[in-house]
């Protein structure tokens, strides 16, 4: 059965010295492979929590979120490492590549959780890297290239372990508009390829434009945008 993805009234709240501040409001959500949705909404609507609750970074006030019927939250603290290294993948705004490591290297952080960085693992990531274009840089150092080259790697990273999912949370947020669109188009065509589910959060109309399913967050829920 194709991978699903289910957001079930997810609420969230913060304390405050006035009390809970709603953030959530009984958010739902489905989607299935090789879906590619965009979600847009002002700061501090919960564009980014939303994406940290699917991911099981952050827990949810109330509700739910299942990937092929698993609740993350449901998991010991040692199974929601695993759930998280081998069924999601994630791409943040900020590359977070080590620094002392080369591309290769980078690439391979998530097997280290699992069965290591062997030579059927390195051909993987060698794979992926040529897709984006990164074969030249193998072994240079995060510092040593520019800031769309550093996000193709962390693209390739967070599709390293084949997940089922793959979450963007403003992965243009730090890039000029020409090298924005690039890694936009990467990362629709590699999700589609692979058919995983990429939900993409981002200020930007012009990477959501380019996502078929558009919703944006308002008021605490979301919407067709």
């Amino acid at each position: 059965m194709p991978t699903e993805l289910r957001v079930e009234q997810i609420t969230k709240s913060y304390p405050s010295a006035d009390g809970n501040v709603p953030i959530l409001r009984g958010v739902d959500l489905v989607a299935t492979a090789g879906e590619a949705i965009s979600i847009v909404g002002p700061s501090g609507s919960g564009k980014s929590t939303l994406l940290y609750m699917i991911g099981a970074l952050e827990s949810p006030t109330s509700g739910r979120t299942l990937i092929d019927g698993i609740d993350p939250q449901q998991l010991s603290l040692d199974e929601q490492s695993r759930f998280r290294n081998q069924v999601v993948g994630f791409v943040f705004q900020d590359h977070h590549l080590l620094p002392q490591c080369t591309v290769l290297e980078n690439v391979l952080i998530p097997t280290l959780a699992r069965t290591g960085a062997g030579p059927t693992e390195e051909a993987h990531a060698r794979q992926l890297l040529d897709r984006v274009g990164l074969t030249h840089r193998l072994n240079h150092l995060p510092s040593q290239l520019s800031g769309g080259e550093r996000q193709r790697v962390a693209v390739c990273r967070a599709l390293m372990n084949q997940p089922k999912v793959l979450l963007a949370d403003e992965p243009t947020g730090n890039l000029d508009r020409r090298t924005a669109e690039t890694i936009g188009d990467l990362m629709l065509e590699i999700a589609r390829e692979a058919g995983v589910i990429l939900v993409c959060v981002t200020h930007s109309s012009d990477l959501a434009a380019r996502f078929a399913r558009r919703l944006e967050l308002r008021d605490g829920k979301l919407e067709p945008s």
